[in-house]
């Protein structure tokens, strides 16, 4: 059960662009950075699904892990160095620097959830093409 680079690729560009419509449709914006992120994370749940053996809820929660620590990266980089105002969750409880807090990780977890039946169905049609 071989994965070719053009399966990451794929997971890639879905993450990409999925995530960036997901932050459309819910706040009115995006910003690159977020795609970037969404890619990245999405192909990370594809290799997971892949060379991890574990139940979906643990790889879920090692991806919401991962999600949390790159936002807060990437929040930092972004929001208090470059000044982008790419988000603010100052108004959250619990938030770390108005960069991450416990309601997104709970919500990265059930995208992680998602995502990871995404990945397994995108194998299965990768899988199926390679055997026609």
């Amino acid at each position: 059960m071989h994965r070719h680079a053009g399966e990451y690729v794929a997971a890639f560009l879905f993450g990409f662009f999925a995530y960036c419509l997901f932050e459309i449709a819910l706040r009115g914006r995006t910003h690159w950075t977020m795609g970037l992120l969404g890619g990245i994370s999405l192909a990370l749940l594809y290799s997971m699904e892949h060379h991890l053996h574990e139940p979906r809820p643990v790889c879920a929660l090692l991806g919401a892990g991962f999600i949390t620590a790159a936002e807060f990266t990437v929040g930092v980089i972004d929001n208090l160095i470059m000044g982008w105002q790419v988000w603010d969750y100052t108004d959250r409880p619990l938030n770390l620097l108005g960069q991450i807090c416990p309601l997104f990780s709970a919500l990265w977890f059930v995208l992680c959830i998602i995502g990871l039946l995404f990945c397994k169905a995108l194998h299965r049609q990768f899988s199926g093409a390679a055997t026609e």
